[in-house]
This record gives structure tokens, C-alpha cells and sequence, in this order.
């Protein structure tokens, strides 16, 4: 799949601006607008206030809105919109009514009923279950036993087949969660007690994070962006811009392999799925409210062949490669073999700037005052590659409790530096047992800037990583 930032000539109309009003974007002729709406909302409103964080549920020509929050108050009004006509309607909704609240997810069931699951009233995070029949406009508050979800709100809900699927949000005592539960007995027919399971997937499962999108498209459940926490000694935000999948026949996750300039990362953003594109649009990234929009786009697809990928090359120092250089440069970025290699890791090796710091292990001046201070000499020493080569040894024997703090940066550093230097040379000899091999190589860490992103339980399978890789280099 290719990103493609999003360009004027793809649409006609007025494109949406970053916490702007309501805009409506119609697929078959590309044009983006604000309609005349009209309305019967009590106080003379002639739609719902202006809100954040409500649920909205598309069920054929009318779309519903739930709660959300306008300054510090917690919103529990019901509205639909005709968009045949556009016209907004409150309505008034009896029986379990759930309470005001925001941050919580909803998805429809079939074409006639909304199931709601969680939020933050203000006070606490929820774990209760509604659904509501847009027919008889009555709730009901699902009754489940046994073990549940733990409380949370801004988690995605997303109906497959005839469950409810809740993936990650933010829990009752703070933490980002990233587990992922389903909900059975949504349907009288099949005569089945409501009931959580938690499901735990084989494959490169997303990291804890709330503000995501969980979007459906064809076999796949496509999770991207969202907000996360990393750090040990001192916790800071996260804010992502992966491609993960749920394959709905294998029942495992995958990581989506992607090229070119990935979106900034973000959460609180839309992702929509449009035949075999995915639109996004809009997000926040903990600084910056965004108003761009992105194509996710099959490789084969017209949009895709109009930019070509940017690549890095690795030389001793970082190195910055755009497609304005040489021609014979841009007739040479398919035979790339930092672009194959990027195809065939499933991860992504430019950064939004197309800038990566791969510079020689002899002028990482860090790596070499450790490997210095490891064989006793000073610097500068008669042999830095036999030097750094003993530390990779110490490295390669040593256990994750045993790693120093000051050691992460240069540990970090040169395992990114031996994946690029081992795959490069094995995508050059083209052989196809290696190409199946690189296939199969997971590298959980490289797309990582600083070691400061690292989690207390990454440092494990980071070092067991680079012991694979000094092994493989030797």
C-alpha cells in the first residue's frame, strides 16, 4: 500500500478545514461541501450544538450523534440527520437511557440497531453496554456476567460478523490499554447469553494506545494512528502513525507494509474506507490540530503512480535523497535496495523529514567511548573495529538486566545500523531463499528515533533482536 498526500485536483468543492463545521464528502463525484441544513431541535436549534468526542453511527441515509462535550460539560441529547433531505431531528429516545458522556464508541448493528459500549462521564470511565433500535428509539442496557473489559473510553467498538470488537482507549486507573475483547449475543436469533472474551491474536499486535481508527475494509480490519505512552523513568505522550491489520481469515494481526512519506503521526483523526482506498483526514498530535488529508492506496492504483518514494542511502553519514537530484537517481529508486528492503520488513524507513541518521559505528562517538571503556583504552584507539566489535560481543552475551541505562542510545543506534547493513547486502544477492527469509524478518524497533521511546518490557526483546543480528552478521 502507498500513502499519498492528498492533492486540490482529487476533489472539487470546499475542502474541510481543522476543527471546522460539518462537511460531507460524496465518492462519486469527489466533492466535498457544507449543506443548508434544516432542523426541528427544541430551543429552535435546527441541528445538535457544536461538540467534540460525541459517536456518530451511519445506518443507509441517516446519521446518528450521541453526547460529546462542548467546554466542560458532558453531553447525553440524540440527534439524526436526513441526508437525503438534510434535516436534523432530535429525538427523544425512552427507555434505559444511558448517561452523558464522551470519548465513547458505537457501531451499527445490520442496518437497524447502534450498540455503545464505555466513555467518561466527568467523573469515572464506564463499561456499560447500550443499544438502542433507531425504529422504536428504545435503549437498552445489555445485562452481561462474567468477566468484562475494564472500564475506558477512547477505545474504537467495530462490529464483525455478529460480534462487537473493542481494541485499546484509556482505563479506569489511567493506563493506555491494548487489549482487545469481543462481545457475544447481540442477536435474539441465535438464542446466546452477552458475553466479553479476551481475545489474544497471534502477529505483531498494535501497542496500547486510545484516539486510533479501527477501519473495515474487505477481509481486513485496518488499525491506524492513535495516542500512546512510552518512557520508564518518566512517562511522555506517543503519538503513532502505524499501518496494522487484523486479518479476519487468518485471525491474526499483521503489520501493513507501506511506502512513501507516511502522515504525521496523530490520533483523533478519521479514516474512511472508499472502495479500495482509505481516506484520512484531520487528527491532533498533542501540539497541532491537523486539516490535511491522506490516500492509502493499493500499489497498482493511478494515485499511487504520481509520486514517486523518497529513499535513504546508507553511507557514513545521514544522508537526505529527494527526487528533485539526478535523473539518473530517480530512474534508479525501483532497483532501491533500501526501498526493497522497506517492502519486505513492513516498516517504514523514512521519516515524515525522509531522514534517518545511519552513520558508520566509527563516528557514533557514544559507541565508541563504551567500546573504549569496555577494553580499557582510551580514545582515540589504534583498532575502533576491533573495539566496537567487542562490545557487540559484550552485548551479544549480555542479559537485559545486566544493560545500563546510558548504554540504550548506542545499543538502539547499532541495531538499526546492522539491520540496514545485513539487509542491504542480502537484497543484493537476490537469491530467492533470502528474499523468503527477509520476508519473514521482524524488526519491532527501528522505526524508533530515540532510545527515551522505549518501554521497560522493549529492552528484553530489543537486546534478543540484536543478538540475533550480531549473530547473523558474524
Amino acid at each position: 500500500m502507498h500513502w499519498v498526500k492528498a492533492d486540490r485536483s482529487d476533489f472539487s468543492g470546499n475542502l474541510p478545514l481543522p476543527r471546522s463545521d460539518d462537511f460531507f464528502y460524496t465518492a462519486e463525484n469527489k466533492f466535498w461541501f457544507t449543506p443548508d441544513f434544516a432542523g426541528n431541535g427544541s430551543d429552535t436549534q435546527v441541528g445538535p450544538s457544536p461538540r467534540a468526542f460525541h459517536v456518530a453511527v451511519a445506518i443507509d441515509c441517516h446519521m446518528f450523534i450521541f453526547g460529546g462535550r462542548v467546554g466542560n460539560k458532558r453531553l447525553g441529547d440524540f440527534w439524526m440527520l436526513d441526508t437525503d433531505i438534510w434535516q436534523w431531528s432530535e429525538l427523544t429516545t425512552y427507555g434505559d437511557l444511558p448517561t452523558p458522556r464522551e470519548f465513547a464508541a458505537a457501531s451499527a448493528i445490520e442496518n437497524r440497531k447502534i450498540i455503545m459500549y464505555g466513555g467518561w462521564d466527568g467523573k469515572k470511565w464506564l463499561s456499560d453496554v447500550y443499544v438502542l433500535d433507531t425504529m422504536s428509539l428504545e435503549w437498552m442496557e445489555l445485562s452481561i456476567t462474567g468477566s468484562a473489559p475494564p472500564p475506558r473510553c477512547g477505545h474504537t467498538a467495530t462490529m464483525v460478523e455478529k460480534r462487537l470488537l473493542i481494541f485499546g482507549g484509556r482505563g479506569g486507573s489511567g493506563p493506555i490499554m491494548g487489549d482487545l475483547w469481543a462481545l457475544k449475543g447481540l442477536f435474539e436469533e441465535d438464542n446466546e447469553t452477552p458475553g466479553w472474551t479476551l481475545l489474544k491474536l497471534p502477529g505483531q499486535a498494535p501497542s496500547p494506545r486510545c484516539g486510533h481508527t479501527v477501519t473495515s475494509g474487505g477481509h481486513y480490519l485496518l488499525l491506524f494512528g492513535g495516542h500512546g505512552t512510552g518512557g520508564w523513568l518518566s512517562r511522555y505522550d506517543i503519538y503513532h502513525n502505524d499501518c496494522i491489520v487484523l486479518d479476519r481469515v487468518s485471525v491474526q494481526w499483521k503489520r501493513l507494509p507501506t511506502s512513501n512519506e507516511s502522515p504525521p503521526p496523530r490520533a483523533y483523526h478519521s479514516m474512511t474506507c472508499i472502495g479500495a482506498r482509505y481516506l484520512l483526514f484531520g487528527g491532533f498530535d498533542g501540539k497541532s490540530t491537523f486539516g490535511d488529508l491522506w490516500w492509502l492506496v493499493p500499489e497498482d492504483d493511478p494515485i499511487a503512480k504520481r509520486s514517486i518514494p523518497q529513499h535513504i542511502l546508507p553511507e557514513s553519514k545521514p544522508v537526505t535523497v529527494s527526487v528533485s537530484q539526478s535523473s539518473l537517481q530517480d530512474s534508479q529508486l525501483e532497483q532501491s535496495p533500501i526501498l526493497e528492503l522497506q517492502k519486505r520488513l513492513g516498516v517504514s524507513i523514512s521519516s515524515p523529514k525522509a531522514h534517518i541518521d545511519l552513520s558508520d559505528d566509527i563516528d557514533d562517538k557514544e559507541l565508541l567511548e563504551l567500546s573504549s571503556r569496555l577494553t580499557g583504552e582510551s580514545l582515540p584507539t589504534r583498532d575502533q573495529v576491533a573495539c566496537i566489535q567487542r562490545l557487540r560481543e559484550h552485548w551479544k552475551n549480555s542479559s537485559a538486566t545486566s544493560v545500563q541505562l546510558r548504554e540504550l542510545g548506542p545499543l538502539l543506534r547499532d541495531y538499526q545500523r546492522l539491520i540496514v547493513n545485513y539487509h542491504v547486502k542480502n537484497i543484493a544477492s537476490s537469491s530467492p531463499s533470502t528474499a523468503q527469509n527477509l520476508g519473514q524478518s521482524v524488526h519491532r524497533f527501528f522505526h524508533l528515533k530515540r532510545a527515551s521511546q522505549l518501554r521497560m518490557d522493549d529492552i528484553p526483546e530489543l537486546l534478543k533482536e540484536y543478538q540475533q543480528l550480531v549473530s547473523s552478521s558474524t
